[in-house]
């Protein structure tokens, strides 16, 4: 079994070699500053109920909540976009697992902040099976406790790598994401919740596979 995150180390082994320490830098306080807000500790936990969505996907096509919990256990995997070798890194773990999770009965959805041009764009380059859905200025995140606004000096960093979040986004206000992992059960109760402060750590997609696989019986 390959582990996710060493995949994700591998990735942050290279940039550290290929960037410049002072631009690391401007990374390593953005995520210090995002961990020190405490925004881990307010995401939606295990427990709780989650919010129903009617969100589009990468053909623009309405998908419910309702709709995916009526079939079964729902994976949600919220990402950053599809400039994010992290999150595309992550897509393409589900994408090998999903075989799996939708022969026991479960599914899975990945919501994201790009727009739904963006999102096709990534479903064909990386060949993803499941509903790729845009959540406009975050406002769905935000419900997980997952938003946050990009401060001024990170923007300037992400202009100089020629990310144009707005543009991504089709958003002016630079919000952004915690890349999240949740399981949400047909009765809308959240059985998985696991985000991180830094984009460079994501949960096993296992761990959370198990999950759903446990709830598919219940």
């Amino acid at each position: 079994m390959t582990v996710l995150q060493d995949q994700l180390d591998e990735i942050t082994a290279n940039t550290r070699n290929l960037v410049q320490p002072e631009r690391m830098a401007v990374n390593e306080r953005a995520v210090q500053e995002l961990f020190a807000s405490g925004i881990e500790g307010r995401i939606l936990p295990v427990g709780a109920t989650a919010p129903e969505f009617t969100l589009p996907d990468a053909s623009g096509r309405p998908v419910r909540s309702a709709d995916l919990l009526a079939l079964g256990p729902l994976v949600l995997n919220f990402f950053r976009g599809r400039w994010c070798p992290y999150c595309v890194t992550e897509l393409e773990a589900w994408r090998d697992l999903y075989p799996r999770l939708r022969e026991s009965g479960a599914l899975l959805a990945a919501i994201g902040p790009q727009t739904s041009r963006q999102s096709d764009f990534m479903v064909g380059q990386h060949s993803l099976p499941f509903p790729v859905l845009t959540d406009p200025g975050c406002a769905l995140a935000a419900q997980f406790g997952l938003a946050y606004t990009i401060p001024d000096y990170h923007r300037d960093y992400y202009r100089s790598i020629l990310v144009n979040i707005p543009f991504v986004n089709e958003d002016e206000n630079w919000r952004l994401i915690l890349p999240a992992t949740y399981v949400i059960a047909r009765n809308r109760r959240v059985l998985y919740a696991e985000a991180h402060a830094d984009f460079r750590v994501r949960p096993e997609p296992e761990e959370a596979l198990a999950v759903a696989l446990s709830a598919v019986s219940r």
